[in-house]
């Protein structure tokens, strides 16, 4: 099942129910008024949703029309959480390498998280406002869950049976603040602006055999400014979706609606490219002494897209990066 929320006068948007091929859409707002309300009530709106989907996938859903990504805003536009992880230790090895930052105590066993702004979700052709190209700007692509209630102490055996949606996201982060912001202990805030999502949300089944092990196993294909960046693939999480659940209930329940991010996708060996310029900066560090590449300018464009079977699976995040207005 595949469902989207275009923009209206409401700030969660309108629900709808997008086909297979992301080609056509159908109003769901009769039976939620939005994806927040959906998940929120997963156990009786899921069924609906799901016979909608099959009719507007075979040409038979009352009221059907063209959907135009640039139209959906972020599946969810605000949610009640939003934990982004660090799964892919390699990313982390390749920064801890490139510029001599000390390993962090049990990051092999204990996955790294942050809790990020939820209020403000940007959507997969919006533009991304930021006040100054000197703060670092970086994208960083991701693949995430969203989660149904999530109790307490969950272990991960039952926080994967709580994966509701996967998604697509473009995690910009503002790498000039980082390196004070974790010195604090407080963590990131200033670094770590709103996020975007690629404009549709999908159950784990729309992969197929590509959902394993609680990991987005497709290639997340990345382009800054039309040319080439990478297309590392989601297999190689150290700690699966299922694990980082259960680390973020450890001491509090989720609420549904709450979404979970892998960090950025990154591969051992460097064949398959990168998905953030931070890593690229770091293996040309360590090849050749020093980083090349540059962060963001304003006008820089960032395309991402997650394929299954050569077919479209949340839709391309294709975003500008551009100067904030001043108020």
């Amino acid at each position: 099942m595949k469902l989207a929320t275009l923009r209206n006068d409401h700030k969660d948007g309108r629900l709808v129910v997008v086909s297979r091929d992301l080609k056509r859409a159908v109003d769901a707002s009769a039976i939620a008024p939005s994806l927040l309300a959906a998940v929120e009530t997963w156990a009786t709106s899921s069924p609906r949703l799901l016979a909608l989907y099959e009719r507007v996938n075979q040409g038979r859903a009352e009221g059907a029309f063209d959907f135009v990504p640039s139209e959906a805003a972020a599946p969810l536009p605000r949610a009640p959480q939003w934990c982004d992880g660090s799964a892919f230790l390699n990313h982390g090895h390749l920064m801890e390498k490139a510029f001599n930052i000390a390993p962090i105590p049990d990051m092999d066993s204990i996955p790294l998280m942050y809790q990020g702004a939820s209020d403000d979700m940007l959507g997969a052709m919006d533009d991304i406002p930021l006040p100054d190209e000197a703060h670092g700007i970086d994208f960083e692509g991701e693949f995430g869950v969203i989660v149904d209630e999530v109790p307490m102490a969950c272990a991960p055996q039952l926080a994967r049976q709580r994966i509701l949606l996967l998604v697509q996201i473009n995690d910009v982060s503002l790498r000039a603040f980082g390196p004070r912001e974790m010195r604090t202990g407080f963590g990131f805030f200033h670094a770590k602006p709103s996020s975007s999502f690629a404009p549709v949300a999908v159950t784990p089944d729309e992969i197929g055999e590509a959902w394993r092990d609680a990991r987005v196993c497709l290639d997340l294909h990345v382009a800054h400014n039309g040319q080439r960046f990478g297309e590392p693939n989601g297999s190689e999480m150290n700690f699966g979706f299922d694990q980082l659940i259960a680390h973020a209930a450890a001491t509090r329940r989720l609420r549904a609606g709450t979404i979970i991010g892998s960090g950025t996708v990154s591969n051992a060996g460097g064949k398959k490219g990168s998905a953030c310029i931070a890593e690229r900066r770091a293996i040309e560090a360590i090849a050749s002494g020093g980083p090349a590449t540059a962060f963001l300018k304003f006008g820089d464009r960032v395309r991402m897209e997650a394929r299954w079977r050569d077919a479209p699976v949340f839709g391309a995040i294709d975003q500008r990066v551009v100067r904030a207005a001043t108020p």
